[in-house]
């Protein structure tokens, strides 16, 4: 296990501890956040953001100039990963090899020696993405097609968007928190980000053949789990088995919680959840209300990555409640954006002491080409207008509302 209180860490916790004991009931002291009189200014960088170590440490000094304080660095994307991995294989992103060096590794370093609090952000249900399989035989897809989706008719969800491991079986809840174990205890991260922590079934083209997208899972075995627990088929009760599958993604959120508090004391574990917490619950079994009063996370960042101004507003709303509970930091939406949308929505964030969450960096910055390099072709004069506008913002010093 990699020593937490290593000398090179001791001055990051000291500015790094997130609500103290009494800021709400049953509060722990955690570390991988700002202090509680700081608020949280993180960036999603995700895994096509690099491509070498030199990337690494210019993303961090990036993040580090523009005013970030937190980086959420994507290791984990599709059963493939960004670390070295007794688990998994190599990401395709990096050719699906050991690119001769280790990412999470790299960036726990220049994040640490540049005063930045670095979480290792993971997609867990997505087993695959892709056109075609994928060619590694030990890859999820190919190592146990019978974790994945199945609908009634034993057909496994369509390839062209993320294809989901099944989280209604215990041995895939089991898998996916080895994964988690290994990258906490391997890597000095600040902070471990569950990110897709729901079902994945949200419409996609790859679902145009069929008249709807089916009700997954709907394989014999998940029907059996749930009638053996219920009495229930879906048909005879569909509230009983909707809630019995929020009651899955609950299970496993709490199996990664009990394993983090256990290896790892005081490691932050936050979430990206819905911007709505009514409507992911009922459209995607995502019950990020009952993880916070189960005191399963650390943080929760809501995705509000809606383009209308009152729709933002509304899903800001929404968490208000909440906010003296845990972290409540807001996901807003950089790509694809309008830069005057995108930057009046992060004004509206950090002017009222929001904690606040970009997404992504590639808005911002440049990508590298598959060598690493981002040449003067590769030069952005909006993304260096946004990037400006934001770190503009970002010297603004707010007190977080509590």
């Amino acid at each position: 296990m990699v020593d937490r209180v290593r000398a090179g860490t001791l001055a990051l916790l000291a500015v790094a501890t997130v609500v103290a004991t009494g800021c709400h009931p049953g509060a722990r002291r955690v570390s991988g956040l700002p202090a509680r009189d700081e608020a949280v200014r993180a960036i999603w960088v995700t895994r096509w953001d690099f491509k070498t170590p030199q990337n690494i440490a210019q993303i961090m000094e990036n993040c580090r100039s523009a005013g970030f304080n937190t980086v959420l660095f994507q290791v984990r994307g599709n059963g493939t990963v960004l670390y070295r991995s007794r688990i998994e294989p190599w990401a395709e992103e990096v050719g699906g090899r050991d690119p001769g060096f280790d990412p999470l590794a790299v960036a726990c370093k220049e994040a640490h020696r540049r005063g930045l609090s670095l979480h290792a952000w993971a997609n867990v249900m997505p087993g695959w993405r892709g056109e075609s399989p994928p060619a590694d035989r030990r890859q999820l897809y190919n190592a146990h097609p019978d974790w994945f989706w199945r609908d009634s008719r034993g057909r496994r969800q369509p390839l062209g968007w993320y294809n989901s491991i099944n989280p209604c079986y215990p041995e895939v809840r089991r898998y996916l928190v080895s994964v988690m174990r290994e990258i906490v205890e391997s890597y000095p991260v600040d902070g471990l980000h569950l990110d897709y922590i729901r079902f994945p079934n949200e419409y996609h083209k790859s679902y145009a053949p069929l008249p709807v997208v089916p009700d997954y899972p709907r394989d014999p075995r998940t029907l059996a789990l749930f009638h053996r627990a219920t009495g229930q088929t879906p048909e005879s009760s569909p509230k009983a088995w909707n809630d019995w599958r929020t009651q899955q993604v609950t299970q496993l959120v709490r199996d990664i919680r009990d394993m983090s508090r256990k290896r790892i004391p005081g490691l932050c574990l936050s979430a990206a959840v819905g911007a709505s917490p009514q409507d992911a619950k009922r459209r995607h079994f995502q019950d990020a209300q009952r993880w916070i009063a189960e005191n399963l996370l650390d943080a929760v960042f809501p995705m509000n990555y809606a383009s209308n101004p009152q729709t933002f507003e509304k899903r800001l709303a929404a968490w208000s409640s909440l906010r003296r509970k845990l972290p409540v930091v807001t996901g807003v939406m950089l790509s694809d954006r309008k830069e005057s949308a995108a930057v009046s929505q992060m004004a509206r964030a950090v002017g009222n002491g929001v904690h606040v969450a970009a997404f992504a960096y590639n808005a911002m910055y440049e990508r590298p080409d598959k060598g690493g390099r981002i040449g003067a072709d590769r030069q952005s004069p909006s993304r260096a207008s946004l990037r400006g506008r934001v770190a503009e913002l970002l010297r603004r010093k707010s007190r977080p509302q509590m």
